[in-house]
């Protein structure tokens, strides 16, 4: 088993798990099997907790894990299955080594950063590589080089390529050449700075990954060679993408990384065909067609809190060629202006997931307005129940109903606690978390754009639909079409005299790639595009 770690240096969000990520779509490509984990330093258990203005989304796994949104880029980019061992915290790792010691695992020793908590790093490493039984493990620091919460990271990572010998395990550092304006020209200094740091902490990276916004020269990539003690070869070209981020494997197979990469670990495997990567790539510079959706969410300045959402939004267009401009709708600017305003002109509009009542009455008013206008709805999660308490109030003639978490007082909670969490006081991890399966309606739109009657989706939630308001829904035309096996919980519902008005309770865009385009997705973006085409003939 070979072992590729992946650092970054000079400032965060230079795009770390995305190299990894299309680093493992490469070495895929060439019959590899591939495997990918996150280490997170900082004291969270996991991100179940955090704001997304601190973390960005929780990207949610089959087993329930909440987790960085970096996992998503692994999943989107290969094939790797992940499960809660992909991601690893300080938090986890402290919490189970102190668990050790009060259990007297320790046989009555100091309990120390190394060899303690470093071992235990090194720990989930093995479990993993054992787990998945890959090729090739890759794993991603999170965080700078140089960070203090950071440090027994990189001293478990040293101690475990020095064990595991060379030619097993690789240092890939990605390193930000700023571009200075002033000078007209890009700059070395950063990246020397951030290879001394990794260098002075034990390790010496073996291929350095050069995130810049105008092209290296070969000036340029001599200098960073010499004085950051790397081989010409191994400086790596990470220009900012013209399109889309699906670019990335394409770009670092020109750099021949790859390439690289197995010549440094002595794998023997044929060059990756990436035709089909390319196809994509075709789609989204010049697709056949054209239409703009709309989020509406509450965390819209911050582009990380819905990357999926967006993703599979972007999925949805490669299925059906259709670039998709997203337009991004701040709820409580519908509030402010009104729907007409600020939703006119979109083949689309979709709520995603969130929590807390803000901006709530802006996403019912553009729940609203899709229904009434024709225009094709998809709601996520939240945007499922915004869906149902907008037509409970406005077509069931449930005046002033809404969700018991905004409105405990309501006369019609339309939308319920569910049952097991009635007794939830802890926050972290304790939702409807994970792959859960779902019946789907004979006949509905959705069998029909799942070509299925039983599909397993990702769920995050504490709120469902309440069912005894189901018979007065289904009376006033809404059709519940997805449900849990059971019959109890509600799963997707849908309305089947409008071009596209479907929601789900669970997160679809968890399960989407460039590839594999989520049927929910695909469906909503057709009849988005339809709608926008009938309107122009």
């Amino acid at each position: 088993m070979k072992y590729i770690f992946v650092t970054g240096g000079v400032v965060s969000s230079l795009g770390k798990g995305l190299t990894a990520a299309a680093l493992g779509t490469l070495l895929e490509n060439r019959g590899l099997k591939v495997c990918l984990q996150k280490f997170d330093p900082y004291l969270n258990v996991d991100p179940g907790t955090m704001s997304p203005y601190q973390h960005g989304e929780v990207y949610v796994l089959d087993d329930g894990a909440e987790t960085d949104l970096d996992l998503g880029h692994y999943e989107r980019f290969t094939n790797t299955k992940l499960s809660r061992i992909n991601n690893l915290t300080s938090g986890q790792v402290y919490q189970t080594v102190l668990n050790n010691e009060r259990e007297g695992k320790y046989l009555g020793k100091t309990v120390q950063v190394i060899p303690h908590v470093t071992d235990e790093i090194q720990n989930r490493i093995i479990q993993l590589g054992e787990h998945s039984k890959a090729d090739v493990v890759i794993t991603e620091i999170g965080g700078t080089t140089g960070d203090i919460e950071g440090l027994p990271f990189l001293e478990a990572i040293r101690e475990f390529a020095l064990d595991v010998g060379v030619g097993n395990a690789i240092f890939i550092h990605v390193t930000y050449v700023p571009f200075i304006k002033a000078a007209g020209e890009l700059k070395t200094k950063p990246t020397q700075q951030s290879v001394a740091k990794l260098r002075e902490i034990g390790i010496a990276p073996h291929i350095l990954v050069c995130r810049c916004e105008k092209p290296l020269d070969k000036e340029l990539r001599q200098k960073i060679s010499l004085f950051c003690n790397v081989p010409y070869e191994a400086v790596i070209e990470e220009k900012d993408v013209d399109h889309s981020i699906y670019e990335v494997p394409l770009m670092l197979q020109r750099e021949r990384m790859d390439d690289l990469v197995c010549k440094l670990l002595h794998l023997d495997a044929p060059g990756s065909d990436m035709t089909h990567w390319q196809e994509i790539i075709r789609k989204l510079i010049a697709p056949q067609h054209r239409v703009r959706i709309g989020v509406v969410g509450k965390y819209i300045e911050l582009q990380d809190a819905y990357k999926s959402v967006y993703e599979a939004i972007i999925h949805g267009g490669i299925a059906n060629d259709c670039g998709v401009a997203i337009e991004q709708v701040e709820a409580e600017d519908i509030e402010k202006l009104g729907a007409e305003k600020a939703l006119k002109g979109l083949g689309g509009i979709l709520v995603p997931g969130g929590f807390g009542e803000r901006g709530i009455e802006g996403k019912i008013l553009a729940a609203q307005y899709a229904r009434e206008r024709k225009v094709p709805y998809l709601g996520l999660c939240l945007g499922m129940q915004i869906a149902c308490i907008e037509f409970a109030r406005h077509v069931a003639g449930l005046e002033g109903a809404h969700s018991f978490e905004f409105s405990p007082d309501s006369k019609h909670p339309v939308i319920a606690l569910m049952n097991e969490q009635k007794k939830v006081t802890k926050k972290g991890g304790t939702m409807r978390l994970g792959s859960q399966p779902c019946q789907l309606v004979v006949g509905s739109r959705a069998a029909q754009l799942y070509g299925a009657f039983l599909v397993n989706e990702r769920h995050r939630h504490r709120y469902e639909f309440n069912n005894a308001y189901r018979a007065r829904f289904e009376k006033a035309g809404m059709v519940f079409s997805g449900t849990s096996p059971d019959g109890l919980l509600v799963e997707l519902i849908e309305l089947p005299d409008h071009p596209f008005f479907m929601a789900s309770q669970f997160h679809p865009e968890f399960l989407s790639k460039p590839n594999h385009p989520h049927p929910l997705f695909k469906g909503f973006i057709a009849a988005a595009h339809a709608q926008i085409h009938q309107k122009s003939i």
